[in-house]
């Protein structure tokens, strides 16, 4: 019996290794992705309830949710003077509380629009675009207007713009800079389109800002402003339209910092050119020499002053109905600016572009007579110059020659600055590509609306590569264009100053119209592009 027992187990054992050795290695897996968003269960009191004296609502869902970004994401019509304390921010729960610090106004519907704000614990599933909704009085309001964003100027509006209606009997110009709404929405991180519900029959003015504080009160210095001119009333089935802009800031400047034995920097807000700028040492006056700051989108310009000793000026600024006067004190520096001459340009110079130099201090002379451009066979190129004193540019101009070696050799004291200090010998080498390496771009202008008009070529990231004015013209030729994918934007130019100009909200002027084309320009090296716009 202990053999039969013996084969037995010998036999079952056996199995049981084959049949581990056959199995294949594996992970638990946790089931399909939650995909699901958080459901609401219930809220406290109703959602759409009338009659509302409370002051705190809470709101249930069936699984443990987040409320994340909610000041960014909540917004609640009309606003609160007050932010209410909302639990939790951060922490899991399976519920919302909104305690209202604020005393609502009578026979008023409020809403409260969570935006992409809630989202399930585990997965972060949003419930998108959740709102609750209380009227104090004995009814919810249920009328609604409906509109879209877009950029006087950029291809593509902003996020978070602030939709805004102001109750027409009240309004004013100021209303904008003082106020709260009476109503807002907003269009959060990825709508263009806003839709005003839960409104009064009435007149309303609207408002759409980039309100960058946040606050519904608009700050011209920060924030873009878009609007209608005339009242609007509700009910209304119109598809409302606002093109936010920047306003052009009103040029004030700020005192005046020494930075060394030569030179002040000075803040400033706006356009700074052509300002007037004058100084005295309390006795005598002290010329100043205002240039662009060599930084960009540095918000200062450099002021040299002579190398003399005092110990402080008293320095006025001017420009159009601003005035302003500052007393910076003067005291010896380590360092002094002192002249040095530099190629923007190097290595190779395209056929658009105009060879430029720049100064680390300002110009009083420049003598053609010491300066000489050779080509590679070391023949003289005839040129001609020009002197830009605020930007602190030499630009060369001459006739370009494909497949061309530049040589610009300056020799000593063909510049001389405002200190009375000249060049030592300066050479500086560049070329020039073939032509081939370039193309070409045709634009006919089939229906163009209005002239004058500009007409840009832009690459994906902004950067103007190539401009024309068209004063009734229907075709525009742009030769030797880098090889890029380009945009093209036309800009009505309605007062014909060659420039795009921004609008403005108390002269209730809208930013001159800018229409974009569609579709991206492949222009390619020795390709022709004809392209109708």
């Amino acid at each position: 019996m202990k053999n039969i027992y013996f084969v037995v187990f010998a036999l079952f054992f056996a199995g049981f290794l084959t049949f581990t050795s056959c199995a294949k290695r594996g992970t638990i897996t946790g089931g399909p992705k939650d995909t699901i968003a958080p459901v609401l269960v219930n809220a406290y009191p109703d959602n759409y309830t009338t009659n509302f004296d409370g002051n705190e609502i809470k709101i249930t869902f069936n699984e443990l949710i987040k409320v994340k970004d909610i000041n960014k994401q909540l917004i609640i019509s009309p606003p609160l003077k007050k932010n209410p304390i909302i639990i939790p921010q951060g922490s899991a729960s399976k519920f919302i509380s909104i305690k209202i610090l604020d005393t609502l106004q009578p026979n008023t519907t409020y809403s409260f629009n969570f935006g992409q704000s809630i989202t399930d614990n585990n997965e972060g599933n949003p419930y998108s675009q959740f709102k609750y909704v209380l009227s104090t009085g004995s009814y919810i309001d249920s009328l609604a207007i409906m509109g879209k964003i877009k950029d006087a100027f950029e291809e593509k509006p902003d996020n978070f713009v602030s939709v805004q209606l102001y109750d027409a009997q009240t309004f004013t110009d100021s209303t904008v800079y003082k106020e709260t709404p009476l109503y807002v929405t907003n269009t959060l991180d990825s709508l263009k389109v806003f839709a005003l519900e839960n409104l009064k029959a009435g007149e309303y003015y609207i408002v759409a800002l980039k309100d960058y504080n946040n606050n519904y009160k608009f700050d011209p210095k920060k924030d873009k402003i878009g609007f209608l001119k005339n009242k609007i009333s509700v009910p209304n089935d119109t598809l409302f339209e606002l093109e936010l802009f920047q306003e052009k800031t009103v040029f004030k400047a700020v005192k005046p910092i020494q930075q060394s034995n030569n030179k002040l920097f000075m803040g400033f807000e706006g356009n700074p050119k052509d300002a007037k700028i004058t100084a005295t040492d309390g006795i005598n006056n002290v010329p100043l020499t205002m240039t662009k700051f060599p930084e960009k989108n540095k918000d200062s310009v450099q002021l040299f002053m002579p190398l003399i000793k005092v110990d402080s000026l008293v320095i006025s600024v001017e420009k159009e109905n601003y005035k302003k006067t500052f007393t910076t004190k003067i005291k010896e520096q380590k360092e002094t600016d002192s002249l040095s001459i530099n190629a923007i340009q190097k290595g190779t110079l395209h056929f658009r572009d105009t060879y430029k130099l720049t100064t680390a201090t300002p110009l009083k002379n420049i003598d053609k007579n010491l300066i000489t451009l050779l080509n590679k066979d070391s023949v003289k190129v005839d040129f001609d110059f020009a002197y830009d004193e605020f930007e602190q540019e030499i630009k060369i101009d001459f006739k370009k020659e494909e497949g061309q070696k530049y040589q610009i050799e300056f020799l000593p004291n063909a510049f001389e600055d405002i200190y009375n200090l000249k060049n030592d010998t300066l050479s500086f080498v560049f070329d020039t590509k073939a032509l081939t390496d370039y193309g070409n771009l045709r634009v006919n202008l089939t229906s163009a609306k209005k002239f004058p008009l500009i007409l840009e070529i832009i690459t994906t990231k902004g950067e103007v590569k190539a401009s024309a004015i068209s004063n009734g013209e229907r075709t525009l030729n742009f030769d030797a264009l880098e090889p890029n994918i380009y945009k093209l934007r036309i800009i009505y130019d309605d007062n014909g100053n060659g420039v795009w100009d921004t609008g403005s909200y108390l002269e209730k002027r809208q930013a001159e119209e800018i229409q974009y084309y569609p579709k991206e320009i492949d222009v390619r090296a020795n390709w022709d592009v004809e392209q109708e716009f």
